[in-house]
């Protein structure tokens, strides 16, 4: 073939080839407030001009029952549409109003016979119910094409199940007629998905089997869910993105990962970081990376707890990684010693341009491993019925023997309980706080002072389970600090002024009202409540911007900062 005959043939393809241009309705980020159809008109006309709607976007406004309905009927005849963008829709919405908006609009897309390659639904707060309220779409034949499915910040804690059944089901339905649903990036974090929803998902993972990404971090998931989310990536041969941040994998879990990761071959990217990794996970990890996964970029095990021996071993495990760009070993327990040693071992295997910052080092600590088999004991204690409050717990167990709760009063609550008396008290601890909160009735900032002064709890000294007492402070943060933002729904400021005082953030025009003089445990108590489905979205700009800035707060507290930059960014 001549070279102008070779010309001809790639004009004649081209032409033959038809770069379809996605049509695009778009108001994000406009802070709409639509309550019924006529509010909503600018949204409906603009879908009835467009002459082919692939993309409907309309993050970051927020729609009544009356204005979903009516845009629901515009839609019920666009069978184009392909991507429906509608993260941060419901902003100051009542929950009970989401769910019948969202079946008006599954509804009208069932109707009008289109084939949805992407849902994003993020940042809605829906809870479980939310997520029934879409089953019947996902389920449809609307459904069967799906390629992306984001459900970030969602608050769906035992809804992960009804996800994972409805997957389950789409996959069958679509199986059935030979178009087997073959989704490719999930994600879910910030959603107490905890074991139940991990088990549940992971089933339909390994269903699927299709999954490029996977992205569920700070759900709250232990060994026993990774080690079932280890099964799901075994069985997810093109899977690029792994990103289960801020979990819980202690020994057995990191085991059953690192079997998986070194059984498929397509990783780039790993996020384990504040996953409590450890020494003998980051081991078998390292040896499992020397032998797979050769297109690795990204491996991030930062804040995992891992001693030198871990490693090294993952640093051999990277060594012949071409493509790596970042190994994220910072917040483990090296020492000065051993900080050292890993950086110059990532010199000799030539990549230490690519290892990350290890200024956060915590040193060397020879109790770690001692310490590895309680902890799992007490997940197993935790794991039979991680959706339920402990009602079993008694003073004698865990070592609070000889703690006496029985003249605890909503009274005592936040200043005279002690830290033994709030884990013991089991299922009275909501009553007692609901009293309590109930007594500082509509005060937003009594509410944040409390929830502050109780957050130091967190810090006492020798308490024998550190995990639980985090976890029961957090209980009772959420408490406190959802009552705060319900009572200033209209300036939720309000309530955020007032943590960012008490945490030494901004001053108080009120020189009377000083910041904690020990902020630490109040800053963890915030990482954990910008998770919560309460944490009004509205407000992380303006959070974002004095997280963001140099101060002495954050010279102290580098770690939580750089955490909360990643979930506010």
């Amino acid at each position: 073939m001549s070279k102008n005959d070779k010309v001809d043939e790639i004009a004649s393809l081209l032409q033959k080839t038809e770069v379809r241009q996605q049509n695009i309705v778009s108001f994000k980020g406009q802070g709409l407030k639509l309550n019924n159809e006529e509010d909503a008109k600018k949204v409906i006309q603009a879908i009835r001009d467009c002459p082919d709607l692939q993309v409907l976007e309309l993050c970051g406004n927020t729609i009544g029952v009356e204005a979903a309905k009516a845009i629901a009927d515009s839609l019920d005849d666009r069978k184009e549409l392909e991507r429906c963008l509608w993260a941060d829709m419901f902003t100051g919405r009542l929950r009970s109003e989401i769910p019948p908006s969202l079946t008006s609009l599954g509804s009208s897309i069932m109707k009008a016979g289109a084939h949805l390659v992407e849902i994003d639904l993020s940042d809605n707060a829906f809870g479980p119910i939310g997520i029934k309220s879409i089953a019947e779409l996902l389920k449809s034949e609307a459904s069967y094409t799906l390629r992306v499915l984001k459900f970030n910040n969602n608050g769906m804690g035992i809804g992960g199940k009804t996800l994972a059944e409805t997957l389950i089901e789409c996959h069958r339905r679509s199986s059935a007629c030979g178009k087997p649903l073959a989704l490719k990036v999930f994600i879910a974090g910030r959603n107490r998905l905890e074991n139940p929803g991990a088990i549940a998902l992971a089933k339909a993972f390994k269903t699927i089997g299709t999954l490029e990404e996977i992205h569920m971090p700070q759900n709250g998931i232990n060994h026993e869910g990774i080690s079932a989310l280890a099964e799901a990536v075994r069985n997810s041969p093109n899977l690029r993105h792994l990103n289960l941040n801020d979990n819980t994998f202690s020994n057995k879990g990191a085991l059953s990962m690192a079997k998986a990761v070194g059984e498929i071959n397509s990783l780039e990217i790993i996020n384990f970081g504040d996953c409590l990794v450890r020494t003998e996970g980051a081991v078998a990890i390292g040896e499992a990376l020397r032998i797979s996964n050769p297109s690795l970029h990204t491996l991030i095990l930062a804040f995992g707890e891992i001693q030198l021996e871990g490693a090294i071993s993952i640093c051999n495990g990277v060594a012949e990684k071409e493509h790596l760009e970042l190994l994220d070993l910072n917040g483990n327990q090296f020492g000065d010693d051993g900080v050292d040693e890993v950086q110059d071992l990532a010199k000799e295997l030539g990549y230490l341009k690519a290892l990350g910052s290890l200024s956060d080092d915590e040193g060397v600590d020879s109790e770690a491993d001692d310490n590895e088999d309680e902890d799992e004991e007490d997940e197993e204690e935790g794991s039979e019925s991680p959706e339920e409050e402990d009602d079993s717990l008694t003073p004698q167990m865990n070592g609070y023997h000889g703690v006496d709760t029985s003249s605890v009063t909503f009274e005592d609550f936040p200043d005279r309980i002690s830290a033994q008396q709030l884990v013991v008290l089991g299922s009275r601890r909501n009553e007692l706080l609901h009293q309590a909160v109930l007594k500082l009735g509509n005060d937003v900032e009594a509410c944040i002072d409390a929830c502050s002064r109780i957050s130091g709890l967190i810090e006492t000294p020798n308490f024998s389970d550190k995990t639980k007492l985090e976890s029961t402070v957090f209980e009772c943060a959420n408490v406190y600090l959802r009552s705060a933002f319900q009572h200033c729904v209209d300036n939720p400021m309000r309530a955020v002024d007032r943590i960012l005082i008490r945490a030494g953030l901004i001053k108080s025009e009120d020189k009377s009202i000083k910041a904690l003089p020990n902020v630490r445990p109040f800053l963890q108590v915030l990482k954990h409540a910008l998770a919560q489905p309460y944490y009004p979205q509205t407000t992380r700009k303006a959070l974002r911007a004095m997280v963001a800035k140099t101060c002495k707060i954050w010279d102290k507290n580098v770690d939580i900062q750089s955490q909360l930059l990643q979930m506010l960014y």
